[in-house]
């Protein structure tokens, strides 16, 4: 019988904010980088000669290993469960800044890599004792183009946190401490938001309106986040000499510009599908019109809750009957305190999994007993499980682009509904494939016109200069009802 905690148990990393360990792991990352840097930054022969090619690649793996994320990672997931936690705040910012000091000391590496010459570049590639790092190579000849000289790449390193997340943290601290009254009930805004699907047409309209007016509050403050976060980004886009504001990202998930935007024109040319879709929606909820609180209307109810410990039921059977690792993984998660379940105030709504070089994979949940929390809960442990089975790999290749780790996670959803599915009676099929048609819609749909909203928000600022409050919600509602 498994003991479920359903709180993270952030002792997996350290004991306290005072925990002398976590100025041994930042010294230990510090005298990586010195070490490193002592050893490579002076020479340049191991650019030319295949052996002391793999050993500079080898020593660089080591460096990797003893990297000072833990410490950073410790302090964020102690104010993503407590956005009043100032503490974590305060040395979170501080270790970001202090590592990334020494992160550009080894900065260098990379960098020399991309400018080796194009014969060798050939030569190393088709080499046998190269072949572990040959993908690595590959990626970083192929986006070298793009970078930057070595003085200008730690500037931007070192920008990376007051020009973007600073602006970002500071929007996600405002809004952790907003609540919303409803029917007696005190709700964080992130419950309020998941909450609004589960009522009727008046309350779901009038707590989507109390919300809306909570977020207003801080509307000002996101206004000049998102000024700024855009503005940051197209100085870095030119920079680099990237074309459009989606090329450096869609490089990063290791797409081609040219797929993605046939998938995009695609997708947006049968807008229609998922408008057919909604016009459904309107009549099955027997609405004249539907507005922007509605998109996530239930149609009915199964009357059914399931708990955590229900869901976990459910979910262990299907993954074992799929692997007995994936059930071991889910077991191991449990006992350990790997998972934060349950929604409180103060803590970062939706839901995540987050996993690094030898460190504790951990899932974040808002779980409120219900069908949805049970997909969202197959859909994280699907990225938990992909990213434990990712740590036999080597440290260059244990992570993963979004792509690849969304095709994981969505395996998993899919395991879980296809068994739950056949358990359920006609009526309770029904909402169900409503809901699952609903998720795919939002998949792919909504998906795209919020690609397509960030897109024009993209280009706007950058011709304007700027775009008030009111021209980026109008923009939002534009795309939205596109779609």
């Amino acid at each position: 019988m498994v003991k479920i905690k359903t709180k993270w148990d952030l002792n997996l990393f350290y004991k306290s904010s005072t925990d002398p360990q976590i100025r041994k792991d930042v010294e230990k990352a510090k005298v990586a980088s010195l070490s490193f840097e002592k050893k490579y930054a002076k020479k340049d022969d191991y650019l030319k000669n295949e052996d002391k090619l793999l050993k500079a690649l080898q020593d660089y793996e080591k460096l990797l290993l003893a990297d000072g994320s833990k410490p950073i990672l410790y302090f964020h997931y102690r104010k993503d469960i407590d956005g009043k936690d100032l503490e974590a705040e305060s040395n979170l910012n501080k270790l970001i800044s202090e590592l990334t000091e020494y992160e550009n000391k080894t900065l260098f590496f990379g960098l020399r890599l991309g400018k080796i010459e194009k014969n060798l570049q050939k030569k190393f590639l088709n080499s046998k004792k190269l072949s572990k790092y040959r993908y690595l190579l590959e990626k970083t000849f192929e986006t070298a183009k793009y970078d930057l000289t070595e003085p200008e790449e730690k500037i931007m390193n070192l920008k990376s946190l007051p020009s973007y997340g600073l602006w970002v943290n500071g929007v996600e601290k405002s809004l952790s401490k907003k609540t919303v009254k409803f029917k007696g009930k005190t709700m964080s805004i992130g419950e309020a938001q998941y909450q609004v699907a589960n009522f009727n047409t008046k309350d779901r309209r009038t707590l989507h309106k109390d919300i809306a007016e909570k977020l207003e509050l801080v509307s000002d403050f996101a206004e000049s986040e998102l000024n700024a976060i855009v503005l940051n980004k197209k100085i870095s886009d030119e920079l680099r000499g990237f074309e459009n504001p989606y090329s450096a990202t869609i490089l990063g998930y290791e797409n081609s510009e040219k797929s993605i935007m046939n998938l995009v024109d695609t997708v947006t040319s049968n807008f229609s599908i998922s408008n057919r879709f909604y016009t459904l929606k309107k009549k099955l909820l027997k609405l004249k019109s539907l507005e922007y609180s509605d998109r996530s209307a239930k149609i009915g109810k199964t009357n059914k809750k399931i708990s955590f410990k229900q869901a976990y039921d459910i979910l262990r059977p299907i993954f074992k009957d799929a692997d007995p690792e994936y059930a071991s993984i889910l077991d191991r998660m449990l006992t350990n305190g790997q998972i934060d379940v349950y929604p409180r105030l103060g803590k970062t709504g939706g839901a995540y999994c987050s996993s690094s070089t030898n460190m504790p994979t951990v899932v974040l949940l808002n779980q409120t007993d219900d069908f949805k929390s049970l997909m969202t809960f197959a859909h994280e442990m699907g990225h938990a499980i992909h990213s434990e089975l990712s740590k036999s790999q080597s440290v260059f290749y244990e992570g993963y682009t979004i792509p690849v780790a969304e095709t994981a996670s969505t395996f998993f959803e899919q395991l879980v509904f296809s068994a739950i599915f056949e358990t359920l009676s006609d009526k309770e099929k029904i909402i169900a494939l409503h809901d699952k048609i609903q998720g795919d819609i939002e998949t792919m749909f909504r998906q795209i016109a919020a690609f397509n909203f960030e897109t024009e928000l993209h280009n706007s600022i950058r011709a304007k200069g700027s775009l008030s409050a009111d021209e980026i919600g109008e923009l939002h509602n534009k795309h939205m009802k596109a779609y």
